[in-house]
């Protein structure tokens, strides 16, 4: 893999509501993806699951939005998924279809097989990486963007806290079994996030500022999966809302 030097650009951006952060990330998704498109050709984003990132779906549906994107050198991927059928409203594909891609004229999707026995579907979404980023072995895939969420406790796409998943360094793309959630996830590891671009987090609600505050303080020792993304050569940016910011409504 190219070693890169780190150069890491934060910035953070806070809004009124979720509608105001959708705009703010619809224009930043918007520059990335012209610059990306502008050099390379195409953009090439993931995206995760959770209601935050639905207000933005939903403006990207606008007549507007659509007209404004090039659709068809947008590539979509996911940075997690739910063990669950694609029509299961735990899916993360299923929400994103939803609200997103049944209405605009994206055709180049990949999503993660859910579906199917875990450990087969991590295996198969790993080997979709490598083919569609013409992967060497030992290199890893670099995203134009990937959009991001976090949870009360910190977990961003499904990495979770004290998970090993935090440690998978030889993989791009792992199962694991969440107890917290009783449930079985898919996730992109965090060599793959921390070799983004750039690392977007949308965050909202008055009950998310604990742990934002933690997430922001660069000076605070790295323990919520969360703080451990930091793009190696790229930008990290934070859009939240007032209620986030303030902890208060």
């Amino acid at each position: 893999m190219q070693t890169l030097s780190r150069s890491i650009h934060l910035s953070l951006h806070i809004h009124k509501d979720p509608d105001a952060m959708a705009e703010r990330a619809a224009h930043i998704i918007s520059e990335k993806c012209d610059e990306a498109v502008t050099e390379r050709g195409c953009f090439k984003i993931a995206i995760s699951g959770g209601k935050t990132p639905i207000p933005l779906f939903r403006l990207l549906t606008r007549k507007d939005w659509v007209d404004a994107l090039p659709w068809d050198k947008i590539s979509v991927f996911w940075a997690d998924e739910r063990c669950v059928a694609p029509d299961d409203p735990r899916s993360n594909y299923g929400m994103a279809h939803k609200e997103l891609l049944s209405y605009v004229p994206c055709t180049q999707y990949y999503r993660m097989r859910g579906d199917l026995e875990p450990v087969k579907a991590a295996a198969d979404y790993e080997q979709v990486l490598r083919q569609e980023f013409r992967l060497k072995e030992g290199e890893v895939p670099r995203f134009d963007m990937i959009l991001l969420g976090m949870g009360d406790d910190g977990h961003t796409a499904s990495l979770f806290p004290n998970s090993p998943a935090l440690f998978a360094n030889q993989r791009l793309v792992i199962d694991q079994y969440v107890p917290a959630r009783k449930a079985d996830r898919l996730t992109m590891t965090l060599p793959v996030l921390n070799n983004s671009r750039c690392c977007l987090f949308m965050v909202t609600g008055m009950e998310k500022h604990a742990v934002l505050s933690r997430a922001l303080n660069l000076l605070d020792k790295p323990e919520l999966p969360a703080q451990f993304v930091h793009p190696a050569v790229g930008d990290l940016i934070w859009v939240v809302d007032e209620a986030a910011a303030t902890g208060r409504e």
